[in-house]
């Protein structure tokens, strides 16, 4: 059940959320940046608890606001998985 709650949380996040987590977990995030990751993330049915599509994510968030950003996305996935 709480694996359906994070998946759905991340599956429909907002820029605004995005922006709140990246302050709460100190990393760097701009407007435009969230709102590319918020469009990428949102209504796609991604599963955070399966490796492989984490990583997924993990590539093409770094494409959108570089490597460091998707590191740093990557830690707060992990936080919100285990």
């Amino acid at each position: 059940m709480i694996k359906n709650m994070v998946n759905l949380k991340v599956n429909m996040i907002t820029s605004e959320e995005l922006l709140k987590y990246a302050k709460q977990f100190h990393f760097e995030v701009s407007r435009d940046e969230a709102d590319k990751i918020a469009a990428y993330l949102r209504g796609k049915n991604f599963d955070i608890f399966d490796d492989r599509t984490r990583s997924q994510i993990v590539r093409e968030v770094a494409k959108i606001s570089g490597p460091k950003t998707a590191k740093e996305l990557n830690k707060l996935f992990i936080q919100f998985t285990s």
